[in-house]
């Protein structure tokens, strides 16, 4: 047998370059095989789909990993992005209602964050650098016109979903389920 001239990336890596899939061997698998985004989906309705992703991400097990990711940073969007793209692979839904789902979900996320009382999560990787996200001449002290000694209040960074973007009866179950599992989780 011959011997290698030369070693390259692909030995070096320990991955065999010529074990991959042919072009168009998906299209010769057997149609009663199929996976399960070649079928047709199990939610079309967006507030259906909502109700899911709820539930999803704000059951036991899944609840106190999404907080403490939140809490260390990980950007919304991100975790917005993973949970579409499971429930697209898992047949759920269909790619167009996939992007039709992340405003409603990365404000989902937003929500959790609020009742855990996470006041600085990050919506996007790099959004401290990023120039349309800062607001110029920020540094000014505001002018009080009113002489009476009333605690500022702290103006959220994000405004609560509104019933335009999350169907109603859904934000009410989040403004009473989810203060009662965050609750749980902490005692």
């Amino acid at each position: 047998m011959a011997e290698k001239i030369k070693e390259n990336q692909f030995d070096r890596q320990g991955v065999n370059p010529f074990n991959a899939s042919i072009p168009g061997e998906s299209l010769t698998s057997s149609p009663d095989m199929q996976k399960s985004w070649e079928r047709p989906p199990t939610y079309t309705n967006p507030d259906d789909c909502m109700e899911a992703v709820y539930l999803e991400i704000t059951n036991d097990e899944n609840l106190p990993g999404l907080v403490k990711m939140i809490d260390e940073g990980v950007p919304l969007d991100e975790i917005a992005q993973v949970v579409l793209y499971r429930g697209y692979t898992q047949g759920l839904w269909n790619p167009d209602l996939m992007l039709l789902l992340i405003e409603p979900t990365i404000y989902l996320l937003i929500a959790v964050a609020d009742y855990a009382d996470i006041k600085d999560y990050v919506l996007y990787d790099g959004e401290d650098e990023d120039p349309d996200g800062q607001i110029y001449d920020d540094n000014v002290e505001p002018i009080i016109i009113d002489d009476d000694n009333q605690e500022e209040k702290e103006t959220p960074r994000v405004e609560k979903p509104s019933k335009d973007v999350i169907n109603p009866s859904l934000l009410s179950r989040m403004e009473t389920e989810l203060p009662e599992k965050l609750n749980k989780e902490n005692s």
